[in-house]
């Protein structure tokens, strides 16, 4: 033990000595961290977290790929190592006073460049500070360890210089600790996946921004204790005393050995691309953390009030104030200012009825349809609709799609799963997989549906979905009408038992319904929602005032039934909207026109048909609001002409021409909304604590309800959307 103290001391006296050591282990690190703090305005909140890991990865490559390596060539070279070979002494106390005197320099850098986060840019610190000072740890031994091999298989100063450089260079700049990696080339994010450095930079990002621990960077903490053993281990086999000693070429090859734990988990990382969705959702955190100030704007709060000269400041991906007239300062609260003269601020807007896996476009390739929930997605978002319901997708491409929207590697609107759907043998939604090869049968049928012959089977099958994590849970009442068009009903009940554990998983239930029978049962099961209302026939007063005194909202989806009506008669008007035409792709939209212009879905009787449904429905509609039922929007996007993100759009303003109030149009589109979600305290309005996830649009949609549609900004959990790449996303 005294030799090992000994030479712990000595590497610590030597080391002090060498200005070249201390300005790469100190000067270096905080050169880059101001540098960046100002750079990308990260002067002030949680940004800073993001250049604070960058730092700390920088200073470990410095410490340990030049401060080891560089330090043990040098030692070699002049000799110094020759005076400890007359001693009885192994290699082994030399290599470990080399790592623990390199750990014990970069400590105070760590709590240096957190201190100075903290109180000069009031970064929170954070909660897990022992995961952050053992990851630190780590870092520094393992890149210490690779620089004793790098220093044990070159034989002078040039070629350890050469050597040091090869891995230094990509790893600082390709790792992410020069350049957020999710700005880099796909190729250069894949390369990076094999180098320690990128881990070190996701793992203390995931520390300072998901407060992660140890255990969610097993992986990379297992390859770096890899490396350490691996690397202390060859590097006491190739240990050479004197600068007399030449290494054999072959034996350089070992530096190929210390790495071979990151080349394993770099394949691996290659197949599930879960280190790239890293990369992607912290990057993303970087953005939400922004500071901006919306000002001198109309704002439509979403619970009716309009403010007609106010701003809104944003901050971390929250509303942090909402002014009413003469806005702040933007220097004193340090935003940046964004102008919003002649413009109008809402929500985002929310679509509570949507089917993702369908483009709502007709004759697409199988390759579209595959793709079809992520550019929905996307639509919605580029379209201003920040949050959507999904009411019958697949339950585990609906799950993955939400993990990777919540996390950050995609963008899209935030998503709620309320599905599969419940429905009888035979009944609404069974037709969808009914024509399907019985090789896939059975597993889509899994995905989309529930067909419970008991009561305790319905309720067993709700528990289950609460345990996946669904958001709420839709059954199937409408048993449809006329030819080709009549579909088996779900025993009331089941429906019943349906309802009563979805209640008892405190999980929202929404009914699909036909008629006005349909709307009876609904209510008098407990639904949340009724979706659709009635097409066929007028909802009886007495249905309404249940409605309205039960808080049961009502989701009437008008541009569906106008797109089907549309469709019979071959109409391709719908295809000429702005909107459309920015979400749609032109091989889609030229599918579409095709089909509608090839004649084969007119009938003239079917459309006659939906056009009196749509009629029905708008007298519906308005004698609820009349009523004082709660009203939700959802647009049933996915059915034929109805495109994810425009069909809101054009929703509301249906709403508008049936006789709604514009004011209420917009708060069945936001506030209403979220509140049928479960999710009104987060999302939906403008209010001090909410999510920013907003709409500014120009003109006043209050005056002229298209306006919407004139899109100006799109904010989702603060971060400013780049609307045109959100269809670039891999």
């Amino acid at each position: 033990m005294k030799a090992y103290i000994a030479l712990f001391k000595n590497n610590m006296r030597l080391t002090l000595r060498d200005r070249g050591v201390l300005f790469f282990n100190y000067l270096f690190p905080l050169i880059f961290f101001f540098a960046f703090a100002e750079l990308f305005h990260a002067g002030v909140g949680g940004g800073i977290a993001y250049f604070v890991s960058t730092v700390l990865v920088m200073g470990i490559l410095g410490n340990g790929l030049w401060g080891a390596g560089m330090r043990s060539v040098q030692e070699r070279e002049a000799n110094i190592l020759r005076r400890f070979k007359v001693t009885p002494i192994s290699p082994l106390p030399i290599l470990v006073a080399a790592m623990v005197s390199g750990w014990l320099l970069f400590v105070p850098v760590l709590f240096l460049l957190v201190g100075l986060a903290h109180f000069l840019y009031a970064m929170p610190l954070p909660q897990n500070w022992f995961s952050l000072f053992l990851m630190a740890s780590l870092g520094v031994c393992s890149l210490r360890a690779i620089g004793l091999i790098l220093a044990a298989v070159t034989n002078t100063m040039q070629e350890a210089t050469i050597a040091i450089q090869i891995l230094y260079m990509p790893m600082l700049f390709l790792s992410g600790a020069t350049f957020p990696a999710a700005m880099l080339p796909k190729w250069a994010q894949t390369l990076a996946q094999f180098m320690p450095a990128s881990y070190l930079v996701t793992g203390f990002q995931g520390i300072f921004f998901q407060n992660q621990n140890l255990l969610d960077n097993k992986a990379a903490v297992g390859a770096l204790l890899a490396t350490i053993l691996l690397g202390t281990f060859l590097a006491m086999q190739l240990f050479r005393w004197e600068k007399e000693e030449r290494i054999q070429p072959r034996k350089k090859l070992w530096v190929i050995a210390v790495l071979a734990p990151f080349a394993v988990l770099g394949t691996w990382q290659m197949f599930s691309k879960e280190h790239l969705g890293e990369n992607q959702a912290l990057f993303r955190q970087l953005q939400r953390s922004d500071r901006f100030l919306i000002r001198n704007t109309r704002i439509f709060t979403g619970d009716g009030a309009v403010i007609e000269n106010g701003s809104v400041f944003v901050h971390d991906g929250k509303i942090a104030e909402v002014y009413q007239g003469t806005a702040p300062d933007p220097e004193q609260i340090k935003a940046e200012v964004i102008e919003g003269a002649g413009k109008t601020l809402l929500p985002g807007l929310i679509d509570v009825h949507v089917h993702l896996a369908a483009s709502g476009g007709l004759g697409g390739s199988d390759s579209e349809f595959q793709l079809a929930m992520q550019h929905s997605a996307a639509a919605l978002l580029y379209s201003g609709v920040t949050a959507a319901r999904s009411v019958g997708d697949g339950l585990d491409a609906s799950l993955k799609l939400r993990k990777s929207l919540d996390s950050g590697a995609r963008l899209g609107a935030n998503l709620f799963i309320c599905g599969p759907m419940f429905t009888a043998e035979g009944g609404h939604g069974t037709e969808f997989v009914e024509h399907l090869p019985p090789a896939i049968k059975n597993s889509v049928r899994a995905q989309l549906i529930r067909t419970p012959k008991t009561p305790e089977e319905a309720r067993k099958q709700v528990r289950d979905l609460k345990a996946a994590q669904v958001d709420g849970i839709k059954a199937i009442l409408e048993a449809g009408w006329g030819d080709g068009m009549l579909f088996d009903r779900l025993d009331l009940l089941i429906v019943r038992a349906v309802a009563e554990e979805a209640h008892a998983q405190r999980l929202p239930l929404a009914i699909h319904t036909g008629d006005a029978r349909d709307v009876a049962d609904a209510i008098e099961i407990g639904t949340t929602s009724v979706e659709h209302g009635s097409w066929r026939d007028e909802i009886p007063d007495r249905l309404l005032e249940r409605m309205a005194h039960g808080g049961i909202y009502l989701d009437p989806t008008l541009g569906v039934i106008e797109a089907y009506a549309n469709y019979f008669a071959g109409k391709s008007d719908a295809l000429g909207n702005s909107l459309v035409q920015q979400v749609v792709s032109g091989q889609l939209l030229k599918n579409t026109r095709e089909f509608l212009a090839s004649g084969k879905a007119v009938n003239p009787d079917r459309a006659e048909q939906f056009q009196h449904a749509l009629d029905q429905a708008r007298a519906n509609l308005l004698h609820a609001w009349k009523a004082g039922v709660p009203l939700a929007m959802g647009t049933d996007s996915g059915n034929p002409m109805v495109f994810h993100g425009p069909s809101l759009h054009h929703e509301i303003q249906l709403w508008v021409q049936a006789g709604i109030p514009i004011p209420v149009a917009l708060q069945a589109a936001t506030v209403n909304a979220a509140k049928l979600l479960g999710a009104g305290q987060r999302i939906g309005a403008i209010r001090k604590g909410m999510d920013a996830d907003l709409l500014m649009v120009d003109g006043n949609p209050l005056q002229e309800i298209g306006a919407t549609e004139r899109i100006s900004l799109v904010v989702l959990k603060g971060e400013r959307i780049r609307r045109a790449a959100l269809f670039d996303q891999k």
